[in-house]
């Protein structure tokens, strides 16, 4: 009996052993496996990352816009977002001038809106992309932008730079924020150098300052939240031969727009009778129809037609005759 008791505490000591080694064992392999294993799902991860930004890049924003297209235009029928959350995060400033010399909104001396912000830069300065994109538009637009640059972001937002002197960009370039895209000038509809800078989403117009802090030199949150109206919601736009800075009008923008060229025209008008305006002769003591007919080289009967009067009318001194 005590000889049994004694085998049976050796085999149980022994499979104890056993279990306990195996057990040891395999955690030394999982070990030894497990960094090689987390260091793949880096490499993965990073790989991974690199193509859906590579994607971005080469479709930024896609699943927004419909279409891809190198001419000035607008996004046709696009439904606008009720709410939409722009990621303003790694951004460069578009120059690196500080001074603001116009801002976005009505510009009552030019009777139309002003779709971006005005920055002071010099011939020459380097003007860089605001985000990580791809480049949609080179061109030039002498009755407008001048050489312009649109990009377009994988955050949804297309960003214009206008009145430059050189690109250094091209169509369906990809480019990163901060990158050299062209030099600031003083070309299209411009009275001094600088640049104009706008922002856009879905071709809606947002006031830049809304986004960046120029004198800062730094956006003025990580995230800018675009709300539509429903009002604005449909989108127009002009050809681009009709040039100018913001062709592309939401409803509301062009309403005030024509609204603005009708007081434009009425004022056109009013302007015109100035200049078409009757000159007149004011009567002095002793002057008649005759000296006044000769001192304006007309007939008197041109000058009696003009003021209705007859040849025999008599002249008091203040009386103002038409003589054109």
């Amino acid at each position: 009996m005590i000889s049994d008791s004694k085998n049976t505490i050796r085999t149980v000591f022994f499979a104890l052993t056993m279990i306990l080694t195996c057990t040891a064992a395999a955690q030394d392999r999982m070990a030894m496996v497990a960094p090689v294993g987390k260091n793949i799902r880096s490499i993965d991860s990073l790989s991974i990352v690199r193509i859906l930004d590579e994607e971005n890049l080469s479709n930024p924003a896609s699943s927004l816009y419909p279409n891809w297209s190198n001419k000035y235009t607008t996004h046709y029928g696009v439904a606008l977002p009720k709410e939409y959350k722009i990621d303003l995060r790694n951004f460069h400033m578009p120059c690196a001038s500080r001074l603001v010399t116009s801002h976005y909104g009505y510009r009552a001396s030019f009777r139309r809106n002003h779709y971006g912000t005005d920055i002071k830069v010099y011939v020459g300065d380097t003007i860089y992309a605001a985000f990580n994109g791809k480049v949609r538009i080179v061109a030039y637009n002498r009755n407008g932008y001048g050489k312009y640059i649109v990009i377009r972001h994988p955050n949804g937002l297309e960003t214009v730079y206008g009145h430059l002197s050189k690109h250094l960009c091209s169509q369906d370039q990809t480019v990163k924020a901060g990158q050299p895209i062209g030099l600031g000038g003083n070309t299209g509809r411009s009275t001094g150098s600088h640049l104009h800078f706008e922002t856009r989403f879905l071709g809606q117009f947002i006031d830049p300052e809304a986004l960046f802090d120029f004198q800062a030199q730094d956006v003025l949150s990580d995230f800018y939240v675009f709300r539509s109206n429903a009002k604005a919601d449909r989108v127009t736009a002009n050809s681009e031969r009709n040039g100018g800075e913001g062709e592309v009008l939401t409803e509301q923008e062009a309403a005030a727009q024509a609204m603005a060229k009708q007081q434009e025209s009425k004022q056109f008008q009013i302007e015109r009778k100035k200049a078409v305006r009757p000159r007149i002769h004011r009567v002095v003591a002793g002057e008649s129809l005759s000296s006044i007919a000769r001192k304006h080289s007309i007939s008197v009967n041109q000058l009696c037609k003009m003021n209705k009067i007859s040849k025999n009318s008599i002249l008091r001194p203040g009386q103002i005759l038409k003589y054109s």
